[in-house]
C-alpha cells in the first residue's frame, strides 16, 4: 500500500526543491526517499523511476517557468514583449537553477503532448513571435534561436563564464536587442 500522504505531486514538488538545493543531476530516488523518511521502493507506487521523476521535474519547472513568461509579456508586443520574455526567462533560471536544469530535459513527446504546460509553452512564444510577421517554418529557427542565446546565456553566467569588465547587465541588454534585429530583419525563404 502507499504510504499514506505520499503522493506523486508532493514528490515532485519535493524533487523539484531538492533540485535547486543540490543540482538537478543530483536528484535520485534515494535521496528523495530520504526526505520523506521512507524506503527507495516505496516511491515506486507514485512514480516509475527516475526517468519519470525528472519528466514530470521538467514538466513541473516548465509550467513555472511559462506562468513567469506570460504574465510578463501579458499586453505586450514586438520588443516589449521580447525583453519581458528574456527577462522572465533569466530570472527563473537564476532564482531557480535546479529547477531551470530540468526544463532542458528531453521529455518523452507522449508525455509533453499531453502536457498544457507544453502547448502553452509553445502558445505564447508563437504568438509572442507571430508579432514580428513571423509564420512556419522561420517561427521555429526563431525559436531554436531564442532558446539557445537565452539557455547558452544563463548556463555561462551561472557557470562564472563572464570575466570582462564589461557589466553583465549591459551585455544582456544588447543580446536582447540584436535578437530583436534579426526578428525584425528575419531572412524569409529559406
Amino acid at each position: 500500500m502507499p504510504r499514506a500522504g505520499l503522493t506523486t505531486d508532493r514528490l515532485v514538488s519535493a524533487a523539484v526543491e531538492l533540485a535547486d538545493e543540490v543540482g538537478f543531476e543530483r536528484v535520485t530516488l534515494s535521496a528523495l526517499a530520504r526526505r520523506f523518511g521512507v524506503k527507495d521502493a516505496s516511491l515506486y507506487a507514485h512514480v516509475g523511476g527516475l526517468g519519470e521523476l525528472r519528466a514530470r521535474m521538467a514538466l513541473r519547472a516548465g509550467g513555472e517557468l511559462i506562468d513567469r513568461i506570460a504574465a510578463a509579456v501579458a499586453g505586450r508586443a514586438g520588443k516589449d514583449a521580447l525583453t519581458a520574455f528574456a527577462g522572465a526567462y533569466r530570472a527563473y533560471a537564476r532564482e531557480h537553477p535546479g529547477r531551470y536544469a530540468a526544463t532542458q530535459t528531453r521529455v518523452d513527446p507522449a508525455l509533453a503532448a499531453g502536457s498544457p504546460a507544453m502547448r502553452r509553452t509553445t502558445g505564447i512564444t508563437y504568438g509572442m513571435l507571430r508579432a514580428y510577421g513571423l509564420a512556419e517554418p522561420d517561427l521555429t529557427d526563431a525559436v531554436r534561436l531564442l532558446r539557445s542565446t537565452f539557455h547558452g546565456y544563463c548556463a555561462l553566467e551561472a557557470a562564472g563564464g563572464f570575466h570582462d569588465p564589461r557589466s553583465v547587465e549591459a551585455s544582456w541588454d544588447t543580446a536582447v536587442e540584436a535578437l530583436h534585429v534579426a526578428l525584425v530583419n528575419w531572412p524569409t525563404g529559406s
